[in-house]
Formats: structure tokens, sequence, C-alpha cells
């Protein structure tokens, strides 16, 4: 091993999804499996908050990005080295940019996926998508030593 070389792994989770409901429930699951096998165990916070970042980016992309017969992609990567958890979570509606919903625009169900996001995540940011067809990527990063805010949760 040269000096340049990094003994940590950078690991890397990618699949695409169905953009439906259950493609969304499935790559929470999925993602929450892959975290542990790298070590982000369960019931940590740093699990519990990627975990939801996640679910509610997912649930943007079936939700609001979904075209009929297209699926959403997700990529996670977890960097020891630089200790950052990256979600990334493609759709094909390029037209249809993430923003934070006003006050008066959460008074109805949902609107308050990408709130959490924003407290929750250390940064996040929308792009357009780089491989896979037409849309854009939704990211999110968080520290892998960060602890969960809790007043947030609750």
């Amino acid at each position: 091993m040269t000096a340049a070389q990094s003994p940590l792994t950078v690991h890397k989770f990618a699949m695409c999804f169905s953009s439906t409901p259950r493609g969304a429930r499935l790559a929470r699951r999925l993602c929450g499996t892959r975290l542990d096998a790298w070590g982000i165990p369960y019931g940590s916070d740093t699990h519990d908050v990627v975990t939801l970042v996640v679910a509610e980016l997912s649930a943007n992309a079936v939700r609001h990005g979904r075209i009929a017969g297209r699926d959403f992609h997700v990529l996670l990567t977890a960097d020891p080295a630089i200790g950052t958890v990256r979600i990334e979570v493609s759709d094909t509606r390029g037209e249809r940019l993430p923003r934070i919903p006003t006050a008066t625009a959460q008074d109805g169900d949902g609107g308050r996926g990408l709130l959490l996001v924003e407290a929750l995540a250390d940064r996040w940011g929308c792009s357009p998508r780089a491989v896979g067809g037409p849309g854009k990527t939704v990211w999110a990063e968080c520290a892998a030593d960060r602890a969960t805010p809790r007043d947030l949760i609750t």
C-alpha cells in the first residue's frame, strides 16, 4: 500500500426502484440494511437520520418526480475517510425542482419532508441528473458521527 492509498473503504450502493410507494419503502429498507452492513448499526443516530432522509427523498421522487413507467434511482455512499454519508435520489422530472414549503403550505397532508431533510442533513441540494437520462438528482450529506437533534423527532 502506498502513502496515497487510504486503508478505509468507500462504500457504495446503487439501485433503481419503481416509482411507487412500495419502491420508496424498499429503498429505505435496503439502504438501512446496507448501512448496518457497513458498520452504521440499526438504532444509531446516524442510521436513523440517514434512513429518514432516504425515506423522504424517495417519497418525494415518487410523489413529485414520477413519470409513468420510469423508475427512480438511489445512490448511497459512505466515506469513512471524511465521515460522511451521501444520499442521491434521481428521478425523471427535471422541471419540478424541490423547494422548502412556506408555513402556510404545511397545513394539509404532506409538505414537511424537505423540512426534515433541511433539519437533519448537514447539506442538501439539487442538480441536473448526470447519468441515466433526463431529470434531476436531489442529494443530501450527513455526518456519520453526528447526533440526532432529539427535539426535531418528537
